[in-house]
């Protein structure tokens, strides 16, 4: 299942991110084991600020946390090769195969600055380099939920880089909602399911 979640800023997006993905791992009276893919790079003390907020909400729900700031295909090849020596896969009674693991991308929106504007990033690639690793980490889980943030909805003149950066996010974003299995808009805490 891929799960796309997205909201504005501080809508609480994050918690019922991370709560779908306990949830998930629950299901069928399975205990999963869960991936928190972190996106967001240390760069001074507002993201390090955040990065421990972040921290704080996952303790003890069991996520494994894996930085990833560009190639995400890179990381889910990573993430197959660990995983393998794990059991990852387990056999259903219905013959078909069912991943032993669920993956939290935490954010799309950060990824994206992060392939577009690093030397090491995707650049004009940036969401051909992103929808392949996403399609990546869903050959390789059963289940994966991202986060994202809503863009373009705020009246405000941007530069250059930030048209480009929104229009990078906003393409992705269309791409995900098309391949989800369900999309939920986060809206003051209350989650609206736009797809399942």
């Amino acid at each position: 299942m891929l799960h796309v979640i997205t909201g504005g800023s501080g809508s609480g997006k994050s918690a019922y991110a991370e709560a779908e993905a306990v949830r998930l791992s629950k299901a069928g009276n399975r205990n999963l084991k869960k991936y928190y893919i972190a996106t967001m790079e240390p760069f001074g003390e507002e993201t390090l600020r955040k990065i421990h907020r972040h921290r704080e909400m996952r303790a003890g729900k069991g996520f494994k946390t894996v930085e990833c700031y560009v190639d995400l295909a890179g990381k889910a090849a990573q993430l197959t090769g660990e995983m393998s020596g794990e059991g990852a896969v387990l056999e259903s009674k219905d013959g078909r195969n069912e991943r032993k693991s669920v993956i939290l991308l935490e954010c799309m929106s950060n990824l994206v600055a992060n392939e577009l504007y690093r030397p090491d990033g995707a650049g004009k690639r940036t969401a051909e380099r992103i929808l392949w690793g996403v399609k990546s980490l869903c050959e390789f889980c059963g289940n994966v939920v991202i986060v994202t943030n809503e863009v373009c909805s705020e009246c405000t003149v941007d530069s250059v880089e930030m048209q480009e950066y929104k229009r990078v996010l906003s393409e992705i974003n269309c791409s995900l909602a098309r391949m989800a299995d369900a999309v939920t808009e986060v809206v003051y805490g209350i989650p609206v399911e736009v797809k399942r």
